[in-house]
């Protein structure tokens, strides 16, 4: 399991490639294989789950500043010429933030978990 040291500049570093990706114009986004609506979600599972994984006490926390934090950066699209902001868009980037964060919550109470039983045993 990743440790919280290194998960933190992950997903600060992460969320920074989403703010990129999402505010910079149309013609800079990245071009996949997969429905945007999918890589949205992606983009936002893996930023929920590695917050959640570098701030495991927080994550109450970490869940609503995802959460709002989507919501803003929807819309400072409507500061680009080149973006529009959409309701349908942020509720894709909030459902897979809240799914990221629960992996990683999850995850997490696993990890105390076995360490705690490690810890007992003789």
């Amino acid at each position: 399991m990743i440790s919280s040291k290194f998960a933190r500049p992950i997903a600060w570093l992460l969320l920074a490639a989403i703010i990129f990706v999402t505010l910079s114009p149309i013609g800079l986004r990245p071009h996949t294989i997969t429905s945007v609506n999918l890589d949205r979600a992606l983009a936002y599972v893996l930023v929920g789950f590695m917050f959640a994984t570098a701030y495991p006490r927080h994550w109450i926390a970490v869940a609503f500043l995802l959460v709002a934090g989507a919501l803003a950066i929807e819309y400072l699209q409507y500061l680009s010429p080149t973006r529009h902001a959409r309701l349908h868009d942020a509720a894709v980037k909030i459902l897979g933030a809240s799914l990221g964060v629960s992996i990683g919550c999850l995850l997490n109470k696993i990890r105390i978990a076995k360490s705690a039983a490690n810890l007992s045993r003789p």
